[in-house]
């Protein structure tokens, strides 16, 4: 409610503003608008959006539109020039096909809901689709905790165990401390110990760093993200929406 009356008020200020913009232009400088015939402008501004408040709303969501296209056009005009980010970072954790012609890139954080939930689609959709090749982002933004999960998961790389941590991370439903991740990461056969020294290795946060920078570029600033070809796709998919973003890009080269 209070997002619309702000509006209300800024839609109503520029159209008083507008008019007497217009009826100013016909005065001369020695005659300045009459106050009355301004009072009476404002009054009849006000008169019109009480009796047709949609406009206000239908204002809002052409203005919403808009700009939802805008960032869709400039996502899809930054595309091309992050390939070689988002596709050839050694770094990156690859699963699935590692020559696979078809590239899913996904950025998320461990602790998010909506990346738990998409979790399953990932990997039912690598089983499936043998030319799939996924490449993980590292992107927490949601404490701390995220980003010791991230750097556990990156230093689990050295040890050939990424994909299995990874999913039991992302199906873990308690809080996320140092203690539960080791916790997590001895059930998925990883040399606890170790994986707690390569943790703090400088490089994980060098990675998450760059990341972030890759999804500011690309205008990402939620996950789960999406990516395949110049497709960028916020937000949870299930198996058959990934299989659909395939088609797309598939379709479009």
């Amino acid at each position: 409610m209070r997002y619309h009356q702000q509006w209300s008020r800024i839609f109503l200020g520029l159209f008083a503003a507008i008019l007497f913009f217009s009826v100013s232009c016909t005065a001369t400088a020695d005659e300045p608008l009459n106050p009355a015939i301004k009072q009476s402008m404002d009054q009849l501004i006000e008169q019109y959006i009480r009796t047709h408040p949609e406009v206000i709303e239908q204002s809002l969501q052409a203005l919403e539109a808009k700009r939802e296209a805008d960032e869709r056009a400039r996502q899809k005009a930054a595309l091309p020039k992050y390939q070689q980010e988002l596709l050839n970072d050694p770094a990156s954790p690859v699963s699935g096909n590692p020559t696979g012609d078809i590239t899913v890139v996904e950025f998320f954080d461990y602790r998010c809901g909506y990346c738990k939930r998409a979790a399953g689609a990932v990997t039912q959709l690598q089983k499936e689709d043998r030319r799939v090749r996924v490449i993980y982002k590292d992107f927490p933004i949601l404490g701390e905790a995220s980003e010791l999960a991230a750097k556990a998961a990156l230093a689990a790389k050295a040890q050939g165990k990424h994909q299995a941590f990874h999913e039991a991370l992302l199906a873990s439903s308690g809080d996320m401390t140092k203690d539960s991740i080791l916790s997590l990461a001895g059930k998925v056969g990883l040399d606890v110990k170790r994986l707690e020294a390569d943790m703090v290795n400088p490089e994980w946060q060098a990675v998450i760093d760059r990341n972030r920078a890759l999804a500011k570029n690309l205008g990402i600033s939620g996950t789960p993200g999406f990516i395949v070809g110049t497709e960028l796709v916020p937000g949870a998919l299930d198996v058959n929406g990934l299989k659909e973003l395939i088609a797309r890009a598939q379709g479009g080269k």
